[in-house]
């Protein structure tokens, strides 16, 4: 199998992250081959992140025209921003799961998701372009995430929770479990709170957090 060029779309913190996920894929073959970082930011061009260059968007196209973009930038909205910009430069994305993450068949799974280490994912799961789940998460049963919506690391989703797009789950938060006739949802746009618990459905641009959520006043 050839080697896949990837460039991941990124400069901070995830972004190295998301490159230790591809290499981890590489182990029993070597399937990847992490070629640059892209940042936006043009004092970052030329310097390195642990090895690899970091450059622009265009300069990734003209030396790698062949890479596929892996996006690892945690904000829903500029995650979306950014993928429509390496669509119009002419990339396809690539889809990362880490080898140690569990999961069903029974998953539909769209372009550009990344899958962290230690994630669980049950059954009939489905996840829309470009999500993001972070660091030792679970998602049960008959859950829906949209496009561009990113949990962080350790957030628990229980069954039949139906997330819109661009939804912002925070740090170990719980969603607690809706029903096949009413799901629990959450609508687009919505952030969930550092260690919230979701009890009820949250309206679209609201942000919610406490034990149980609750919204936080405007200001």
């Amino acid at each position: 199998m050839d080697t896949i060029q990837i460039a991941v779309y990124g400069g901070g913190g995830f972004a190295r992250e998301v490159a230790w996920l591809i290499q981890s894929c590489n182990r029993n073959s070597r399937r990847y081959n992490v070629v640059c970082f892209i940042d936006d930011d043009e004092t970052l061009h030329g310097s390195e992140l642990n090895g690899v260059p970091v450059i622009g968007l265009e300069a990734a196209r003209a030396l790698f025209p062949h890479a596929r973009v892996a996006c690892a930038i945690g904000s829903p909205q500029v995650r979306e921003k950014v993928v429509q910009r390496a669509t119009e430069a002419g990339f396809d994305f690539e889809t990362i799961i880490h080898p140690n993450v569990e999961r069903s068949q029974w998953l539909t799974i769209a372009e550009g998701v990344v899958i962290c280490a230690g994630n669980i994912l049950t059954t009939n799961i489905t996840l829309g372009r470009h999500v993001q789940i972070n660091l030792d998460c679970t998602v049960g049963h008959d859950v829906i995430l949209g496009d561009f919506t990113t949990l962080a690391p350790g957030v628990h989703v229980s069954g039949w929770v139906h997330m819109g797009k661009r939804v912002y789950v925070g740090t170990g938060a719980v969603i607690i479990n809706g029903t096949h006739q009413k799901p629990l949802i959450i609508e687009d746009d919505a952030i969930i709170g550092a260690g919230a618990c979701v009890t009820k459905r949250v309206l679209a641009g609201t942000t919610v957090a406490g034990v149980p959520a609750r919204p936080l006043e405007r200001r």
